[in-house]
């Protein structure tokens, strides 16, 4: 439906659109995101069916976890929801990271931080998806490697400059 040129592609703001519904519209970080994570081998600016398809699935099991941990059923996490979330899908994150990423989210307006969906989402598949780079150069899986500051480039950035 939202593929206008009926290429069988559609690109991140067809992506925003397909995603996005009337109560919940998703912030263009978090499409670019998700375009990188489920990118087209042959063309990264846009999303195939079979790429689609896998990125609606992951949405949908995201979808669960969030309205499972808001506890009080705000529509939004906290900051303690968000810990008990994502220590549920294995990450033990410190409390001050745990701070680092919810302060990213803070709109400065001096109320009590909160992520809606969207926020969730992002945040939840950027560390899952750095935690993955790690795992991947950590073989021995003891919590610790070693990389060159190139390969520690390669590995961050794309995250970065894939929904800023």
């Amino acid at each position: 439906m939202v593929d206008r040129d009926r290429s069988g592609f559609i690109d991140e703001n067809e992506l925003q659109q397909a995603i996005s519904s009337g109560y919940q519209r998703f912030n263009i970080r978090t499409v670019r995101l998700l375009m990188f994570l489920f990118k087209n081998p042959n063309d990264s600016l846009r999303c195939g069916p079979k790429e689609f398809a896998a990125l609606w699935s992951c949405l949908g099991q995201w979808r669960g976890i969030f309205e499972r941990y808001d506890k009080d059923r705000s529509g939004k996490i906290d900051l303690f929801e968000l810990r008990d979330a994502l220590y549920s899908l294995g990450f033990a994150i410190p409390s001050s990271v745990l701070q680092v990423l919810i302060s990213k989210y803070d709109d400065g307006s001096g109320r009590r931080v909160e992520l809606n969906f969207d926020s969730f989402v992002e945040c939840g598949m950027m560390l899952k998806g750095l935690t993955e780079k790690f795992k991947e150069k950590d073989k021995r899986h003891t919590g610790t490697t070693t990389f060159n500051y190139d390969e520690f480039m390669s590995m961050i950035i794309p995250f970065l400059v894939s929904y800023d």
